[in-house]
């Protein structure tokens, strides 16, 4: 491999010569031939039994070794594809470019971009334990699927028939030591509220929301950061209540399950209220500095002056409808988990954003553990469209992971856990999609627990993976794998 990561001394270096690998191929979602194509290459050097799909999903199967024939197989779950998202001016194209890594104290990171350490993790850990003759399994099946990202695309449509065991270990979680064991449901949906254009002359002036934390808009939506679209609409309703305003363009957030960090606007105004536009932002400045000065302090609304002139604008009623449906569409946390205290049960992200010559598209992620209130904030979504006279589209439709009141494979890591490192270990439940709830759909009966390393800032530039926490999980999952029953 070239340039070599200055890594510190840690036990698990094959993971981390995998993961680098991993790292020089681009695979975003939808982008996950070539990566596909790698993993087939690897099974194929090692004499693994290995399939691949169409969709570009991976099965790698290894036999057991020797006194373990009879052991129950193992089924070691992730996802190749990751989340590509950026800091504004960092040059990269994500559909033919690798990763930049590097450590930071006691992280790695990507620089300027996420670390796809949602899930490659996991399929590192796949690779550096199936190209280890020391360690001593059972049968191992290894799933590795696209697209998950944007609706678990790939689990829906894998076939799993050539696979013969009924306990799956998901390294899709990012806490070490806290194993999930439910996981909500959830489903993208696209709304598209038509509009028309009109000439106008006046004063072109550019509006930027930035600043924003950002960050998954499943695990960490509770934590009411802003999402910078909605924080656009608020302007320009704000705006439009106080001087007369027309749109210009309109576009913000790059993923539906990453909560928007910007968004753009331009809009057009009488050049006399110039002043009174540079006045009204830093009133606006000021309210938001205060209303999110825990969850978003560096939040920060910027102007560009571009000239007076003539422009294509939205028609006054187009305008309205857009900000109309801005200022009213369902954000953020909807509902608690009564039955889980903390846990929130039901949300929805507006997480791209874009105005078009036909219409105002939005594509968001909605997410429950409760089916019935998915489809309920689905119907609020439709309605709130065709109010405006719009539509919606549904994609990636998939369920909850529901709990499982008896678990073997719960019972037996909690107790390799608990030997290996005197400690208890946490079983939760999260506000995220996992591919367990496919899965589990598809087998009927599967025990299934989620684990990982610890990742921080998932789906958001600076998202890092925690060394130490690498180690231990190493030595967790190796155990596991040699002496689970």
């Amino acid at each position: 491999m070239k340039n070599k990561l200055n890594l510190p001394e840690l036990e698990s270096k094959k993971v981390f010569a995998y993961f680098e690998e991993l790292a020089a191929i681009p695979h975003g979602s939808r982008n996950t031939r070539q990566i596909s194509d790698y993993l087939i290459s690897f099974a194929k050097e090692h004499g693994l039994e290995c399939y691949q799909d169409e969709a570009n999903n991976v099965v790698i199967i290894q036999k057991a070794s020797a006194g373990y024939e009879s052991a129950d197989p193992i089924i070691m779950q992730g996802h190749m594809d990751m989340v590509c998202e950026k800091e504004k001016g960092v040059e990269i194209d994500f559909e033919k470019d690798g990763l930049e890594l590097y450590v930071d104290g006691d992280f790695l990171k990507a620089k300027g971009t996420t670390l796809g350490g949602d899930d490659g993790v996991a399929v590192a850990y796949i690779l550096a334990i199936m190209d280890s003759p020391e360690i001593a399994h059972p049968r191992l099946e290894a799933v590795i699927t696209v697209d998950e990202e944007i609706g678990m695309l790939g689990a829906e449509v894998i076939d799993l028939s050539m696979l013969k065991g009924h306990k799956m270990l998901n390294i899709d979680s990012d806490v070490e030591g806290h194993f999930l064991t439910s996981c909500a449901g959830g489903m993208t949906v696209d709304t598209v509220i038509p509009v028309t254009w009109q000439k106008q002359q006046g004063y072109g002036a550019g509006l930027t929301v930035t600043g924003l934390e950002g960050g998954h808009s499943g695990s960490e939506i509770d934590k009411e950061h802003a999402n910078a679209n909605i924080l656009m609409g608020r302007v320009l309703k704000y705006l439009s209540d106080r001087m007369e305003l027309a749109v210009v363009s309109l576009a913000g957030g790059l993923k539906d399950n990453a909560i928007p960090r910007e968004c753009e606007a331009e809009i057009v105004i009488p050049e006399e209220k110039k002043a009174e536009l540079s006045d009204y932002i830093t009133e606006l400045k000021k309210i938001f500095k205060k209303e999110y000065a825990v969850s978003d302090p560096a939040v920060c609304i910027e102007i560009k002056e571009n000239g007076t002139g003539e422009y294509d604008v939205l028609s006054y009623s187009s305008m309205t409808k857009v900000i109309f449906y801005l200022r009213n569409v369902p954000n953020g946390v909807q509902h608690m988990s009564m039955v889980m205290p903390g846990l929130v049960e039901t949300s929805l992200n507006t997480g791209i954003m874009k105005l078009t010559t036909d219409g105002l598209e939005l594509t968001a992620s909605v997410r429950s553990s409760v089916s019935t209130r998915k489809e309920e904030l689905k119907d609020k979504l439709e309605y709130l469209a065709e109010f405006l006279g719009g539509e919606i589209s549904v994609s990636g439709d998939y369920p909850a992971w529901e709990y499982r009141a008896e678990s073997d494979i719960r019972e037996g890591i909690s107790a390799v856990y608990e030997e290996l490192f005197h400690e208890e270990p946490v079983f939760e439940a999260i506000h995220a999609g996992l591919e367990c709830g496919l899965f589990g759909e598809k087998f009927g009966d599967l025990d299934m627990i989620s684990f990982g390393p610890t990742l921080r800032g998932v789906h958001a530039p600076g998202e890092k993976l925690e060394l130490a926490s690498l180690d231990k999980f190493t030595e967790h999952l190796v155990d596991v794998v040699t002496n689970f029953e």
